[in-house]
């Protein structure tokens, strides 16, 4: 798809009509205390619409409607290819839908238009694609048992499912968990994020008109405290997977522990490593791929490249291709679609990054921020891997620089951190590249380069970066199902005795 002009895409926001209800049961709803919340353009400061304030009791009716969808079978009982259809038909209207999409994330989020265009949007399509396509090609198992018995192992839906998400990644990370849970035949009560609300609600109604039943997509806008909390501690959801901070998902196991033991899948924070060693190629095309991994949605990313841990022999030319590559990440304009670096999310986000670059004495690079709203691609070296900069998950467009002077204290460094999401590690060696990404504590790890896999890839982490489950891949349609054992006995009694 062909970018547009700032103008042309300001034309479009102007035009658009933004959601504002919760969506339960099919249908738009204010909220049942009639309370609302202001969505801010972060870039602006002006105010995008009212949005409805949700409380317990619309958890409540949410959770209800998801479970007599769930119950009643229009949705966990349909055929696999009937699913399917859906799921492919609702994918072609978010494709007729997308620039509208991307406008509408860009204003609600800070984002800049030209990664909704070409990054955010086209992944949610193909995610919530692959995973419809994965519907009728997932096979359960036959174990093996004796001549006399048939032992099946077979996969049903969850039942009603919880999804809490970031404000990051708002349409991503929606697509991410409602691709497989849809697939698995569950129905979903959803709390998108209070600072990025729009798109989950636009399109919960294309959903609708894709033909997915009422009750089985349901978007609850509200509070952490008000919805969030409820939807943790409810008694008639069977499983919650959250997407965010390390702090508020420990929460979530405790809401379990004190209700229903439901399932609860866990995607938090990163402070990931990337190591250069000193025979490393291609120093230029490493700083590109650094640069990227650091800025990359303003550092508003816990996959983040925020620790950069690189050989003493190599750090002065790296940190000269670096700041030569970070100077095109300009701040500016969401709307532009020149501009790299968008706003941060809200006003008490920008404070928080601010709050460190405090703390930054000589940066490298960048180390301002501009108008309230944005910040600056920005650099700093720290003098070990204890410093604040090096150990707190900053979720801003911060890079920390760690100097080292071997593999194995590269390695020691990269897993000194409770987080272990991701990480990365440049060198031309194979043997060096294959035990690195073995020793190192992360759910991924990419050599010579900076990504997170793709849609095929488990995505997740290890110790307080997450546990339970993973996303992406055909492995994230495990924690939205349960294991059944069928045991069948065909053994004959016909020949036994009879009085």
């Amino acid at each position: 798809m062909d970018l547009l002009t700032t103008e042309e895409y300001k034309a479009i926001a102007s035009g658009l009509t933004l959601p504002t209800n919760a969506f339960i049961d099919g249908t738009f709803r204010p909220a049942q205390s009639g309370d609302t919340f202001e969505s801010v353009n972060p870039a602006t400061g002006e105010k995008l619409a009212d949005i409805a304030s949700c409380g317990p009791e619309d958890v409540d009716f949410a959770v209800q409607k998801a479970r007599e969808a769930f119950e009643d079978g229009r949705w966990s009982r349909m055929h696999p290819s009937e699913r399917k259809d859906v799921l492919i038909r609702f994918s072609k209207l978010l494709t007729r839908n997308a620039r509208e999409l991307a406008v509408m994330e860009s204003l609600d989020s800070g984002k800049t238009i030209f990664d909704c265009e070409t990054v955010d949007v086209p992944e949610t399509i193909h995610c919530l694609k692959w995973h419809a396509e994965a519907i009728d090609k997932i096979y359960d198992q036959v174990a093996p048992a004796s001549d006399d018995h048939i032992a099946m192992v077979v996969r049903e839906p969850i039942g009603v499912v919880g999804l809490v998400l970031p404000w990051n990644f708002p349409l991503l990370m929606l697509a991410w968990k409602i691709g497989p849970a849809l697939a698995a035949g569950c129905s979903l009560v959803v709390k998108p994020a209070a600072e990025t609300t729009l798109t989950a609600l636009r399109v919960a109604e294309l959903a609708s008109e894709a033909g997915l039943p009422r009750g089985v997509l349901n978007i609850v806008p509200g509070s952490g405290r008000a919805v969030g909390e409820p939807i943790g501690r409810h008694m008639d959801i069977d499983m919650v997977s959250f997407t965010g901070s390390t702090v508020t998902g420990k929460r979530f196991l405790g809401y379990s522990a004190e209700s229903n033991a439901k399932e609860v899948v866990l995607e938090m924070g990163g402070k990931n490593p990337a190591v250069v060693m000193d025979d490393a190629e291609n120093l230029d095309r490493v700083a590109q791929h650094l640069v990227n991994g650091a800025f990359w949605n303003m550092g508003e990313n816990c996959s983040a490249s925020s620790r950069l841990i690189v050989h003493k022999d190599v750090k002065a030319e790296l940190l000269e291709r670096i700041e030569s590559h970070a100077r095109h990440w300009n701040v500016g304009d969401p709307m532009d679609p020149e501009t790299r670096m968008g706003a941060l999310v809200s006003k008490s986000h920008f404070d928080k990054v601010c709050s460190y670059l405090d703390k930054v004495d000589n940066a490298i690079i960048g180390g301002k921020s501009h108008g309230g709203t944005h910040v600056e691609a920005t650099v700093v070296e720290v003098p070990g891997n204890d410093h604040l900069l090096a150990q707190e998950e900053i979720f801003g467009p911060v890079l920390s620089v760690i100097e080292i002077s071997s593999f194995d204290e590269a390695i020691q460094i990269a897993n000194d951190t409770e987080y272990g999401l991701c990480a990365s590690i440049f060198t031309a060696n194979a043997k060096r590249a294959v035990r690195g990404a073995r020793a190192i504590r992360a759910g991924t790890v990419t050599v010579n380069s900076f990504g997170e896999g793709d849609i095929s890839t488990p995505f997740g982490g290890f110790k307080q970066s997450g546990f339970g489950g993973r996303d992406n891949s055909v492995h994230a349609h495990d924690q939205y199902t349960q294991l059944k054992t069928i045991w069948i006995d065909l053994s004959d009694d016909s020949d036994e005795a009879v009085d």
